[in-house]
């Protein structure tokens, strides 16, 4: 068993990716904000990206200052498949396909309308322990003149202040200067522009003149159970990659625009964009780092409980691994293949045909007969049925077109 699971209690609770979504709009609904459709996994109108990979994408042309027919104020789900993590699946936290809920404000409430809700969110609506969340904010720029976020830092000091938390700011910077200072006692930690500063180029350097940025504010859940691993460092932090902190929400604040001459000027209209994980934000709600203890997932591994005998509770690493691997690639080829993508050797059909085929490869882990494996499909459309009924619908067509590659 890998230490990031060593001593970690399984919890069984049942957490519904629908129940979390529901609220979730529910809650900025009620805070004015439209809830919007997710865009198709395969971006429209933009040849640049093979996939859709947060709900900020489908977007840019509003955060840019286009009016948006629906309003200022946005919420969604968004679909969202990136392909670099097809190797990193296999752990318990990392995922091919996933859903982001997003919201978005266009020009309308900024910083402390955007922190508090989401805090209000995370520990009132969904009970998560204040205790155990941490975050993390801009440290600032000193050769790009960016100050550090302070109006953030100052936010969060009187938001943990009414929880009784005495919310200390530690300067981390960067992940090696964290990892030798460590925690320190502290709740809020700044890092450099590589941990929190957004921008499609990357960080302030790299952005092109016309190119709008500004800094984050991530939010942290500590699973207090998982004992930090040396291998990532002498000390643990936030953005330590020991499994001990789970990200769980980013808040960009799109507040600069880099002007021809290299500086950073204040934009006219200043954006919220931010996106939480729902796999993760359940992992949170069940106190536990495994992001395969879901509904869905959970759906899957009891499917391959009753027809080969494999259960995950039991299952050694080895075993969890290819479960894991078989879940996560065949729920996201469902979507793919959902959004109109069928296999090939180029392009978005090429990463179809590499996830069916891993799936299959590993599969023969638990089962030496992996024709019929595309039966799973029907347990993957079911549990979405009511938040996508269109997958729902296509999961016949699904089923042909696993089966025939």
């Amino acid at each position: 068993m890998p230490k990031t699971q060593s001593k970690t209690k399984v919890n069984r609770k049942k957490i519904y990716f629908d129940d979390i979504r529901s609220r979730y709009f529910e809650f900025f609904k009620k805070r004015g904000h439209v809830v919007v459709p997710s865009a198709p996994l395969v971006p429209e109108n933009d040849p640049t990206p093979l996939f859709t990979g947060s709900g900020m994408q489908p977007l840019i042309l509003y955060l840019a200052g286009q009016p948006h027919p629906m309003g200022k104020r946005l919420c969604n789900s968004q679909k969202s498949f990136r392909a670099e993590d097809i190797m990193e699946v296999g752990d318990n936290r990392h995922t091919t396909f996933f859903e982001m809920l997003g919201n978005w404000s266009l020009g309308d409430y900024f910083k402390q309308d955007q922190l508090s809700w989401f805090f209000e969110f995370l520990t009132d609506e969904l009970k998560l322990d204040p205790k155990k969340l941490y975050v993390t904010v801009f440290s600032g720029d000193n050769e790009n003149k960016i100050p550090k976020d302070e109006e953030s830092i100052n936010i969060w000091k009187k938001l943990f202040a009414k929880e009784g938390i005495n919310a200390m700011v530690v300067d981390l910077v960067t992940s090696d200067t964290g990892s030798k200072l460590g925690m320190q006692g502290g709740r809020i930690f700044s890092y450099d522009a590589k941990h929190n500063w957004w921008s499609r180029a990357g960080p302030p350097e790299n952005m092109p003149p016309g190119e709008l940025g500004g800094p984050d504010s991530e939010v942290f859940y500590e699973f207090t159970s998982v004992k930090h691993d040396v291998k990532y460092g002498k000390n643990c932090h936030p953005n330590c990659g020991c499994g001990r902190f789970l990200e769980i929400g980013n808040s960009v604040f799109m507040e600069y625009k880099k002007s021809a001459n290299g500086k950073f000027e204040k934009l006219n209209q200043r954006n919220v964009d931010f996106g939480g994980g729902l796999e993760r934000i359940a992992a949170a709600m069940m106190d536990n780092p495994d992001v395969f203890r879901n509904d869905v997932f959970q759906s899957l591994f009891e499917d391959i409980r009753i027809r080969h005998g494999w259960n995950y509770d039991d299952a050694n690493e080895s075993e969890k691994r290819a479960m894991r691997i078989v879940a996560d690639h065949m729920r996201a080829a469902a979507f793919i293949i959902g959004d109109g993508v069928t296999p090939s050797n180029k392009e978005q059909g090429y990463i179809l045909r590499r996830l069916v085929r891993r799936a299959i490869l590993n599969a023969h882990e638990f089962n030496s007969q992996t024709s019929d494996l595309y039966v799973l499909i029907e347990t993957i459309t079911n549990a979405y049925k009511i938040s996508y009924p269109d997958l729902h619908a296509k999961s016949a067509e699904i089923q042909e077109i696993f089966k025939e590659e």
